[in-house]
């Protein structure tokens, strides 16, 4: 079951180090995982994303919490947080697609933040399922690279 984890750790050097290196050495695998500062400079936020049972997880909550730059850690629920991704995708269409690459853009919200002779580059944001089934309709109009954040999550209605 996949599960995503919210860690709020001290913004210090080695900090994203020691933290894959508890999964690593745990054998646990990390799905995708981004991290940035939050508005208190002393402070990052880490989105984690893994798969695991509900002991798995649980042990994971248990190691996270106790590596020594750890502030917080919640294991969010379906439902009790807000998730969303970004992803940039490249698409070289023929002259005859171009027209309904735009339009497959607009559908899904997305943003031309690019245009080349030959190329689109389109802007995408939510849940993991929508930029999936934007993808699948851009591949066969010449879509040629796919990059993704993975997905960031918060809390709802609390800021930890």
């Amino acid at each position: 079951m996949q599960h995503t984890i919210s860690v709020w750790v001290r913004n210090e050097f080695g900090v994203l180090s020691r933290v894959v290196g508890m999964f690593s050495g745990r054998g646990y695998n990390i799905d995708s995982l981004s991290v940035a500062p939050t508005l208190d400079e002393e402070v990052s936020h880490m989105t984690l994303v893994t798969h695991g049972d509900d002991d798995t997880i649980e042990q994971i909550t248990k190691q996270l919490h106790k590596l020594i730059d750890v502030i917080t850690v919640k294991d969010h629920r379906d439902g009790e947080f807000v998730g969303r991704e970004l992803a940039l995708l490249t698409v070289e269409p023929p002259p005859e697609a171009r027209a309904e690459v735009f339009r497959i853009a607009e559908i899904f919200r997305g943003k031309i933040v690019d245009v080349g002779q030959k190329s689109l580059t389109i802007e995408v944001t939510g849940k993991q399922d929508k930029i999936d089934a934007m993808t699948r309709l851009l591949e066969p109009l010449g879509l040629q690279s796919r990059v993704r954040t993975g997905p960031l999550a918060v809390a709802r209605g609390s800021a930890r």
